[in-house]
């Protein structure tokens, strides 16, 4: 399947689920001051894109340096969708990436790995993989889901408010169900390219 612009917007945006991580922001976010919130929001949204966009630039010749093929990297990616799609799905006390520290988060755990984690880092490398040429537009799209992560984020208080806790935690499961299909779908195909190199 042809990947474009839209569909790699969608992808990321599931993956990055933004709406999906409004508890975890809020609840990473509780002791640092209001006013400081949204700038931390911010930076962290920039500190995602950076890691995402250095890996679709960098991530692939140092998977070649390790010898991982692009199979391999379909189906493990598919490994680490499920796993999360299923902590979605199936809530755990520790939340989607497990407990974050005290104190104002810096990097982990909302830039890593609540933004930028392992599912989109192997689906940034997919995209890449698939049509190295269009790299920039792939970077176009995980700019423009940061910028929809932080808009939303930065309204999470406000969001959960208005919708419930209740709903948000519904809709992160429905987005886990939706993950889990994909992650299926990236494992079929991993599987099905692994056949065929051997016929």
């Amino acid at each position: 399947m042809q990947e474009t612009f839209i569909s790699a917007l969608v992808l990321l945006l599931l993956v990055a689920d933004p709406i999906g991580g409004i508890p975890i922001f809020i609840a990473a976010l509780k002791d640092v001051p209001a006013e400081r919130r949204t700038l931390v929001i911010l930076r962290e949204c920039l500190i995602a894109f950076l890691v995402l966009a250095t890996f679709a630039f960098f991530g692939r010749p140092f998977l070649d340096l390790i010898g991982l093929s692009d199979v391999s990297l379909h189906i493990g990616g598919a490994v680490v969708l499920m796993l999360v799609a299923l902590r979605m799905v199936f809530p755990h006390e520790d939340g989607v990436f497990g407990q974050s520290p005290g104190g104002e988060p810096f990097i982990v755990p909302l830039a890593v790995p609540a933004l930028a984690g392992p599912s989109a880092l192997a689906t940034v490398l997919l995209l890449v993989g698939k049509d190295p040429s269009r790299t920039w537009v792939w970077i176009g799209a995980v700019a423009v889901t940061m910028i929809v992560s932080a808009i939303v984020l930065a309204f999470a208080e406000r969001i959960q408010k208005l919708v419930g806790e209740r709903t948000t935690v519904a809709f992160e499961r429905l987005i886990g169900l939706v993950l889990a299909a994909i992650a299926v779908e990236m494992l079929l195909r991993g599987i099905r390219t692994y056949v065929a190199s051997f016929a």
